[in-house]
């Protein structure tokens, strides 16, 4: 057998060796070993220019501070950045609007200020005077839910008129309606330096007492919820929540997330009318619905990359979670300027 593959191979050597000979054509295969090359981060960031944007990409610290209300819904954010890669140090402190927006504009302690009202001009002058310029993300839509314990069950609707009665001037609750029980009003509201306080002001006690112009006099309505005998105020959301629930007269105001997470205890009243819904809170149907906002700098992003990239994962994925923290998500066409917005304040 060794033999026969032997001569069968001497066979074929002498053919091609005669084909070489008689000038026949050869064809040579020519193989070329191509070392893999790994594109360099420079190069990759030019094919991906958001690469370096990655929460994975990032570390260092990241500092929030400011609204009760926006907490929940930053704090949900930080959980999915986290879970993405970050391994760096983020802190969301629940201040109330007015104090983060401070600690970012006067004391410049903080990278982020989160707000459930929009910054004051006052407050951008502020900012100017450190050296910041204020840039401004809408990230959702709130409808302040007005709760009274699930053992109410006398009260499911009340005008704005009456409901500024209610943290003013009436005593017992008969005061606002005869059939009413003839029983004191216990009162919850957000502190000063809460956004909810403001915005309830400007809502709903400002137009409740106009100035001599039949305009809203906020700085009266303040003075009448401020002076409202007995009303309990703090800027802690889940103290007012258990105060409402401690008593079937009791009523508060706050975020509509905290009413979501207490929706068993507490019963949420319609307005004028209207409930609270994400359909009503949208389309500006419900009288007391606002913008939630989160605001920073273009030099703190461009300087620190790991700030432009929580701003923009936090736009860019905040929808997916929104409705589950308890409130409602900004139109496409906001959540398109935001990204403008983004690109314009790091230069991309």
């Amino acid at each position: 057998m060794y033999k026969n593959f032997r001569l069968i191979g001497m066979t074929l050597l002498a053919l091609s060796l005669f084909a070489a000979g008689c000038g026949a054509p050869s064809a040579q295969t020519q193989v070329v070993e191509v070392e893999p090359t790994i594109p360099s981060a420079t190069e990759a960031a030019v094919e991906d220019p958001m690469a370096m944007y990655l929460p994975d990409a990032v570390s260092g610290d990241i500092i929030t501070a400011g609204s009760s209300t926006v907490f929940p819904l930053s704090e949900r954010m930080k959980q999915r950045f986290e879970e993405e890669g970050f391994a760096g140090n983020l802190t969301i402190d629940s201040i109330g609007s007015g104090a983060g927006i401070e600690r970012f504009c006067v004391a410049g302690e903080t990278d982020i200020a989160n707000a459930s009202r929009k910054i004051k001009d006052s407050e951008v002058g502020s900012c100017a005077g450190i050296g910041r310029t204020v840039v401004e993300f809408q990230v959702g839509i709130d409808a302040l839910a007005v709760v009274v314990s699930a053992e109410n069950d006398f009260v499911t609707d009340v005008t704005k008129a009456e409901l500024a009665q209610i943290f003013s001037t009436a005593v017992n609750w008969s005061d606002v309606r005869p059939e009413w029980p003839n029983e004191p009003i216990l009162r919850f509201s957000p502190g000063t330096d809460s956004g909810t306080f403001d915005y309830f002001v400007e809502a709903v006690m400002g137009p409740a007492f106009p100035n001599a112009e039949g305009k809203a006099d906020l700085e009266a309505g303040e003075a009448a919820i401020l002076e409202s005998a007995g009303t309990q105020f703090s800027e802690d959301d889940n103290v007012l929540v258990q105060g409402v629930q401690g008593s079937p007269y009791a009523i508060g105001y706050f975020g509509y997330a905290y009413y979501q997470e207490n929706a068993s205890t507490l019963k949420a009243l319609s307005v004028d009318g209207v409930a609270p819904t994400a359909e009503t809170a949208e389309s500006g149907e419900y009288p007391i619905s606002r913008p939630l906002f989160i605001y920073s700098d273009a030099t703190i992003m461009q300087e620190k990359p790991q700030i432009a990239a929580f701003i923009y994962f936090y736009i860019t994925n905040v929808a997916d979670e929104i409705t589950d923290v308890g409130y409602f998500p900004v139109s496409e066409g906001k959540a398109q300027e935001n990204l403008d917005v983004w690109e314009s304040a790091v230069g991309e």
